[in-house]
């Protein structure tokens, strides 16, 4: 299979206060992405997250991070040969979701369904408790979480 095409995935449960930051940011792109770049939004099961990037040509995963102790900052992450840095196949990895992107990593690797690239663009979350709305610092971080996806993406900032 040839990989084409970019996708764009966000994370998150909007009911979980700053977990709902990945479809936050994928709310922010809806009409300012190529046309050749799909969003979606996920609650980080692996399965679902293995079928939205299989064939991609590129895969970009926006999510919340916890225990950081900088809520608002941005990352970016690169795989490198099919892993991450700081996610491990067995899914220990920062997310706040239990079995989730680490372990969809893995999953991918192991059935050669990895997209030809995967960037992981994280915002550090500091409320995860139950509600809707995302903390100050998380909120206020949104905007420039959309734009570095947008940047990797070629779309307007």
């Amino acid at each position: 299979m040839t990989a084409s095409g970019v996708v764009v995935i966000g994370i998150g449960n909007e009911f979980r206060r700053d977990d709902g930051a990945g479809p936050a940011a994928v709310e922010r792109l809806r009409g300012r992405v190529p046309d050749h770049v799909r969003l979606v939004v996920s609650e980080g099961e692996p399965a679902d997250l293995l079928e939205a990037w299989t064939g991609a040509g590129l895969a970009i995963v926006v999510d919340a991070v916890g225990g950081a102790g900088s809520p608002g900052r941005l990352h970016r992450l690169v795989a490198v040969g099919g892993a991450v840095p700081g996610l491990d196949a067995a899914g220990a990895d920062a997310s706040t979701h239990g079995l989730g992107l680490g372990t969809a990593v893995g999953l991918s690797r192991a059935l050669g369904r990895m997209p030809a690239a995967l960037v992981v663009h994280a915002v550090e979350g500091c409320d995860f408790g139950h509600g809707r709305g995302l903390s100050p610092a998380v909120g206020a971080a949104i905007d420039d979480l959309a734009a570095a996806v947008l940047a990797d993406v070629g779309g307007p900032s």
